[in-house]
């Protein structure tokens, strides 16, 4: 058996491993902002059933898809453009660092005041946590495309464009596509923190009301179905990324 072959079973091994101690240390502490395990899949699967997280899985995921998808459509060519040209790096960098340095929770009350309570300021939100570390990994992918197959390109007479399309872009994919990974993994946290702090409705919102009313159970089932979101969702890039950068492996 490979090492690539025994990872899965390792991490379900560590994961049976870590709900087994949740389960116990639940039943002998008897903390009340700790159920145990059985008590929260219980809970999680009953909010499942009755169709209430669904209904607001269903706003969540529309959100996520939004900002997530408008991240990527201008992170890819603001980042690859940053990457190649310098006069465009000067232009956006100060910025992009500055903004980068920034907590994200900062810009909430701009949100609000620019959008309201509502969709919009939740997809900004979004498109925040995860733009500016898919810009910040495609200039590193960009940056790290071989000089050698470029000037070999060049000697037989490639332009600037076929350049971007045959050398650069390829050789740059591995590491886009991480960016990718990780800013799916940061906008699911935007998602959660711009429902529980901006939208009335979503996951994030759900939190907010069963963590007012201290119902710790429900509180930690839906914290379950958010990290099944989030291992989803990064498996889905995670694919695509196994997918398009297979070339790299042979």
């Amino acid at each position: 058996m490979t090492a690539h072959q025994s990872s899965p079973r390792i991490s379900l091994i560590v994961l049976a491993a870590g709900l087994v101690v949740w389960e116990i240390a639940g039943r002998a502490l008897h903390f009340n902002f700790l159920p145990p395990f059985s008590a929260v899949a219980a809970a999680s699967w009953e909010l499942i059933r009755s169709g209430e997280v669904l209904g607001h899985l269903a706003v969540s995921l529309s959100s996520l898809a939004a900002g997530f998808g408008l991240a990527v459509a201008v992170g890819l060519p603001l980042g690859a453009l940053m990457g190649r040209y310098r006069a465009v790096e000067h232009l956006f960098d100060l910025y992009l660092y500055a903004f980068m340095a920034s907590p994200n929770l900062i810009y909430v009350p701009i949100l609000f005041a620019l959008f309201g309570v509502g969709r919009e300021a939740q997809v900004a939100l979004v498109f925040l946590y995860a733009f500016f570390v898919i810009v910040v990994n495609t200039i590193s992918g960009v940056r790290a495309s071989d000089a050698a197959l470029e000037e070999m390109a060049r000697s037989f007479g490639a332009k600037e464009l076929h350049l971007l399309r045959r050398v650069v872009l390829p050789g740059a994919l591995p590491m886009v596509m991480a960016g990718l990974r990780l800013g799916m993994g940061r906008a699911v946290k935007g998602m959660i923190n711009g429902e529980m702090f901006i939208a009335l409705t979503g996951l994030g919102a759900l939190i907010r009301t069963y963590g007012g009313r201290f119902e710790a159970d429900k509180v930690l089932g839906v914290l379950l179905v958010i990290v099944a979101v989030a291992v989803v969702a990064v498996g889905l890039v995670q694919a695509i990324e196994r997918r398009m950068t297979r070339w790299a492996e042979s």
